[in-house]
C-alpha cells in the first residue's frame, strides 16, 4: 500500500480528495452502525462517481457491498473510496475486499487502517494479492478517526470510549437544593442529547439518579429533530434501543424502574445480596463487579465495568448520563475520553446542587485539565465538547 499526501498527488487524480471526502460525509450521515463502524464509499469510473454506499446497521450489508449493489454504471476498472480499510473476514456478510476483487474494481483508495485485528491489513494485502491498487490519502487519517472513536478505542485499549454528558446552570448547578432539575436546558439541547444516546451502544448511570430521577433513560427518534433523509438513513439503526447500565454498589434499584421496562439492562453490583427482585423483571441481569483487588474497597469497579461491556457486549460509545458522585469517580479514575457539557443561560444559586462531586484538589497543578474540540450555540443554550489533557 502507498500512503500520499493530497498535496503529492499529480494531476490524473487531483479529484481524489473530493470523493474521499464524500465517503466520509456519507459515514457521518449514519448515526451508529454499532458494534460495527460507521463506514463510507464511494465508486468512480471513468472520472464519474457511479456508486455510493454505507454501512446501515450490524447485520446489513458493508458500505462497499451497498454500493456495489447500487452502482448505476459499469464499476470494473473504476475506483473505490472507502473511509475505512475493507474486510476480509466473513462475520455476517462476507468479505468486501472479495466483493471489490469480484467486480473488477482496480483502484482502492482508503482514509485509515481497520484497528480490528480481524482485518488489521488483511483486508489490504488481500486486495494488492488481486492485483488491485492500493492508496491511503494520510490527510484524511486523522477526519476518519473521529468518526469512530468508539470503534477504535473498544480494539486498542479494550474498552469502550467514554463520553460524559452533563447539563448546567451558568454557575455549575444541576438542580435545585428540593432536587428539582426539569427542566434547566431548552428542546434544543434535550433534543441533542437524544442523537448523542442513539449514537451510543451503552447507556451508563448510577442507582443515586434511578432512585432520584426515575429516568427512562432510551431513545426517543420523535424528539431527535431529524430531516426525512436523517430517518431514511438511520432507519433499521433507530430500532435498536442502546444496553441500559446501572452501577448499583447495595442492589438499591426497585424492579418497578422506569429503565427496566425498554430494552436489556445490566446491573453492575458490589452486593453478595440475592437478585430474586429482578426474578419477574424483564430482560434484565445482574453482575458482581466488586473490586477483587481491594477487598476493603466499596463500590463497583469501574475499570471492569468497561472492560465487561467491551469485551462480552462489544460496546463501542458508551454515555455516562449520572450524578455528580459516579461522574466524579470515572473523572477521578481516568475513564472520561469526552465530556459533552450544555449550560443553560440561568443561574440557580449556591443552595443548588454542583456538577460533581470532586474532593483532593487542593492546588491548581491538582486540577483536572481540559481542551475545547467544540464550542456552539444550540437553541438557547451553549454546548461545549472538551477532551481530557492527559499528563
Amino acid at each position: 500500500m502507498k500512503s500520499v499526501h493530497n498535496t503529492e498527488l499529480d494531476e490524473s487524480v487531483i479529484d481524489w480528495p473530493v470523493h474521499m471526502q464524500r465517503a466520509l460525509d456519507i459515514a457521518c450521515n449514519v448515526i451508529a452502525a454499532n458494534p460495527n463502524p460507521r463506514v463510507g464509499c464511494v465508486i468512480t469510473n471513468n472520472n464519474t462517481v457511479v456508486a455510493e454506499g454505507w454501512h446501515i446497521a450490524a447485520g446489513h450489508p458493508h458500505a462497499e457491498a451497498m454500493a456495489l449493489g447500487s452502482a448505476q454504471a459499469a464499476v470494473a476498472g473504476g475506483t473505490a473510496f472507502v473511509s475505512l480499510e475493507p474486510c476480509n473476514h466473513l462475520g455476517r456478510t462476507g468479505p468486501c475486499s472479495e466483493a471489490l476483487i469480484e467486480a473488477g474494481i482496480s483502484t482502492v483508495v482508503i482514509a485509515m487502517n481497520d484497528p480490528n485485528p480481524r482485518v488489521a491489513g488483511q483486508g489490504v494485502r488481500r486486495l494488492e494479492e488481486a492485483g488491485i491498487e492500493v492508496f491511503q490519502l494520510k490527510d484524511f487519517e486523522l477526519p476518519a478517526q473521529r468518526i469512530n472513536p468508539g470503534f477504535i478505542t473498544r480494539h486498542q485499549t479494550g474498552r469502550p470510549f467514554v463520553r460524559m454528558k452533563l447539563a448546567m446552570s451558568m454557575d455549575g448547578r444541576t438542580a435545585l437544593s428540593n432536587g428539582e432539575s426539569k427542566w434547566i436546558t431548552g428542546a434544543a439541547a434535550r433534543a441533542d442529547v437524544q442523537k448523542l444516546r442513539a449514537a451510543s451502544s451503552a447507556i451508563v448511570t448510577g442507582s443515586g439518579t434511578v432512585l432520584a430521577d426515575d429516568p427512562r433513560l432510551n431513545v426517543r427518534v420523535e424528539e431527535m429533530d431529524l430531516s426525512e433523509a436523517q430517518l431514511i438513513s438511520n432507519e433499521e439503526s433507530l430500532k435498536i434501543q442502546p444496553l441500559k447500565v446501572i452501577l448499583d454498589s447495595n442492589l438499591r434499584t426497585p424492579e418497578t424502574a422506569r429503565i427496566l421496562q425498554s430494552g436489556k439492562t445490566i446491573i453492575f453490583t458490589a452486593s453478595a445480596d440475592s437478585t430474586s427482585q429482578f426474578a419477574t423483571a424483564n430482560d434484565v441481569e445482574v453482575r458482581n463487579c466488586s473490586n477483587d483487588a481491594d477487598p476493603n474497597a466499596s463500590g463497583v469497579e469501574l475499570h471492569s465495568v468497561l472492560e465487561s461491556l467491551a469485551a462480552e457486549f462489544e460496546c463501542n460509545d458508551v454515555l455516562l448520563e449520572a450524578g455528580p458522585t459516579l461522574c466524579g469517580s470515572f473523572l477521578k479514575a481516568d475513564l472520561v475520553d469526552e465530556l459533552v457539557l450544555y449550560v443553560a443561560p440561568k443561574l440557580l444559586g449556591s443552595d443548588a446542587k454542583a456538577l460533581l462531586n470532586l474532593t483532593g484538589i487542593e492546588s491548581m497543578d491538582d486540577a483536572l485539565d481540559f481542551s475545547i474540540t467544540e464550542l456552539c450555540q444550540i437553541g438557547e443554550d451553549i454546548k461545549v465538547v472538551l477532551r481530557p489533557q492527559k499528563v
